[in-house]
């Protein structure tokens, strides 16, 4: 059986943030949630998430997920006195249980890292394996000591390191994969004698070794995989590194991005071929753009689906909709919740529609706003005209027939029907519905008053 134990205990001083470290983000999700989707990629029998600050904000924020328990490290006493707190959740069916540990602000570690390393514990089943990486500049980071074979003897921390463990560049990442019943013997063993006076569970390395266990490791698929956050600047500095790799994986797919430093994914991104996407666009949830889409510059797409051909143009912001193929939208242009747009709809500047459907070739090129309505196909809305869906209280539905013409500055009052190929005069207020093949207006006669004359100013 496998069991992940995620250390989220600590404060995150360094953030000087009253929100707990592991839930602040990192492309639009709390670190700890990363870390959780990449645990969950291996199908593990049980996760433990470790919390001690911010210990009920934490499980609040997971409260929906039944599958993860939680225990309380109170107070914290170091990274092996956290895993003692896990020790009573940990599944057990046989010989082979292993626990993963890893930590909850640790975010990009990936999933294919993490099965190399499991592979490399299974190997020999009384093994342990530990995940390690060589850095440049390892100051701060526990060192793994190796015997003159090559064999890991022991890890330092850097606060108890001489000067000769000082200049090992190979760090200790602290994810390790350890035979669960060998870890609780362990960890009841750990001594705080250190200059921390904590309880490390790097220790357990050289317990291994003196119970003859073979103590392998493994080396993540890239480097950044290991990084940490115990700052705002080190926040920043992954939520780049992710981006750049996400900007990596869509230039390898054949996308075109005007600048792969300028473009966040916040969620998944599925893009077809010869896809173009400008400069300081921001996709947020599940975004899937077809062959041939074009996104302009400072575009922010969350939850939508863009069909083959359509062009987005500058500054439109999209939410929950769907747009079909050879579709134009924008610039300015905003798709809320429950929009849906057939093959060759036009949606233009300032134009905003919620919860609404147009029909194919349907056009609503300016300054409009529909809401709650039903838009056949070829229909074309005119500047400024407003569905009045609201009466206070309830929303109500305006449904406009194939082929309708709507003339500038009009205001239909839900609910309200105008029937196929009705025209609609400009600023007309339709309270009733309009019937099919005529002309409906509603305006005052036009009058000019010959006796008028133009207030003067008082001297």
């Amino acid at each position: 059986m496998l069991n992940i134990v995620i250390l989220a205990a600590g404060l995150g001083k360094r953030m000087k943030s009253d929100l707990p470290k592991v839930l602040h983000g990192l492309a639009g999700r709390p670190m700890l949630t990363h870390v959780l989707n990449a645990a969950r990629t291996l199908d593990p029998d049980r996760v433990v998430v470790v919390v001690g600050h911010g210990a009920e904000t934490v499980r609040r924020h997971y409260a929906g997920d039944a599958a993860l328990s939680f225990v309380l490290q109170q107070p914290q006493l170091g990274t092996g006195h956290a895993v003692q707190q896990a020790v009573p959740e940990l599944a057990s069916g046989g010989g082979n249980d292993v626990t993963l540990v890893l930590y909850g602000d640790v975010p990009l570690v990936g999933g294919a890292t993490l099965a190399r390393l499991l592979a490399a514990q299974a190997s020999q089943p009384d093994a342990v394996a530990v995940l390690t990486v060589e850095l440049p500049d390892a100051a701060g980071y526990g060192r793994i000591v190796r015997e003159a074979g090559g064999a890991i003897v022991r890890v330092v921390e850097h606060k108890d390191a001489s000067a000769e463990e000082l200049a090992i560049r190979e760090v200790n990442t602290g994810i390790l994969a350890v035979p669960t019943a060998s870890l609780k013997r362990w960890l009841a063993a750990l001594r705080n004698d250190n200059a921390q006076g904590e309880y490390y569970l790097t220790d357990i390395i050289a317990m291994a070794v003196a119970d003859g266990a073979p103590v392998l490791s493994a080396a993540p698929d890239h480097d950044w995989e290991t990084l940490g956050v115990n700052s705002r600047v080190q926040q920043a500095e992954l939520e780049r590194i992710y981006q750049r790799a996400q900007a990596g994986l869509q230039l390898e797919a054949g996308v075109t991005l005007a600048d792969p430093a300028r473009f966040d994914v916040r969620g998944t991104l599925a893009c077809g071929r010869d896809v173009f996407i400008d400069v300081g666009c921001v996709f947020e949830g599940t975004v899937e753009l077809a062959d041939g889409v074009s996104v302009g510059p400072h575009c922010v797409l969350r939850d939508v689906r863009i069909g083959a051909g359509t062009t987005i143009a500058a500054f439109s912001h999209l939410d929950g909709a769907s747009v079909g193929a050879d579709g134009r939208i924008g610039p300015y242009a905003r798709l809320r919740p429950g929009t849906t747009l057939a093959d060759d709809a036009h949606v233009g500047n300032f134009v905003e529609i919620k919860n609404s459907s147009f029909g194919p070739g349907s056009k609503a090129n300016h300054l409009s706003y529909v809401g709650d309505a039903t838009v056949g196909a070829r229909v074309n809305i005119g500047a400024g005209t407003i569905t009045c869906n609201y009466d206070g209280v309830n929303k109500h539905r305006t449904i406009i027939g194939d082929d309708v013409f709507i003339g500038s500055d009009t205001q239909l009052v839900a609910p309200v029907t105008v029937g196929a190929g009705a025209t609609l005069g400009a600023g007309t207020t339709l309270t009733k519905d309009a019937p099919g093949d005529k002309l409906t207006l509603s305006r005052a006669p036009q009058k000019s008053l010959d006796t008028w004359q133009r207030p003067a100013k008082k001297t």
